[in-house]
């Protein structure tokens, strides 16, 4: 889901940067020293995910995991990806340093928007809690794939194929990424809850 350089205006990527350092610097500032393995544990699980690609008919898809990410980081998700993000285009040219800064938006914003919408539910029940996972793995990748259609969109309006191409084809990834995610939070929650936000324990 990474958009390559010259295919955005200058307008969008402007956007995007900005929307990314700022997301950045509030992410920054909201790792504590405790946090930081957490942090680089996610980001690197996110990186690693991201190289897995499979082709579903004109366009190319892969794991992302992003769900996982913001349900256990929330605005610290944005540093975590941006970082894997720019790993990604450094040694693999995947999306380009001018494109970094939409690519980390469409990435990490869906990711913040699944930790304060569903972490609640997270430690309720266990049944609760796997829904809660599901629903953010879901989640971030429709939100992500809004995010690349408006940028491919505000860019030029006859990449509307397109988004509903890359939309389409990702419908499969959403559902698995949800079933994974479920299954990682409803995991991690019984064996390390102290990576969780929520440290509550799963009801019986």
């Amino acid at each position: 889901m990474h958009i390559s350089e010259g295919v955005l205006s200058g307008q969008v990527l402007a956007a995007g940067a900005v929307i990314t350092i700022v997301g950045t610097t509030i992410g920054l500032k909201k790792i504590d020293y405790d946090q930081m393995v957490h942090v680089a544990i996610l980001a690197s699980a996110f990186f690693v995910a991201s190289l897995i690609h499979v082709n579903i008919g004109p366009v190319s898809v892969h794991l992302i995991l992003n769900g996982v990410v913001g349900l256990l980081l929330g605005l610290a998700a944005f540093p975590a990806i941006l970082t894997a993000l720019v790993l990604q285009s450094l040694f693999f040219q995947y999306g380009g340093l001018t494109a970094l800064g939409v690519n980390a938006v469409i990435m990490a914003l869906p990711a913040v928007l699944v930790h304060y919408l569903f972490l609640p539910m997270v430690g309720k029940s266990e049944k609760l809690t796997f829904i809660a996972g599901f629903f953010a793995g879901f989640f971030s990748i429709v939100f992500s794939c809004l995010l690349l259609g408006m940028a491919l969109w505000f860019t030029d309006e006859n990449f509307l194929k397109t988004c509903v191409a890359i939309i389409s084809a990702h419908v499969p990834v959403m559902v698995i990424e949800g079933i994974i995610t479920g299954f990682c939070v409803s995991f991690l929650l019984k064996v390390y809850p102290e990576i969780l936000p929520t440290k509550h324990k799963v009801g019986k």
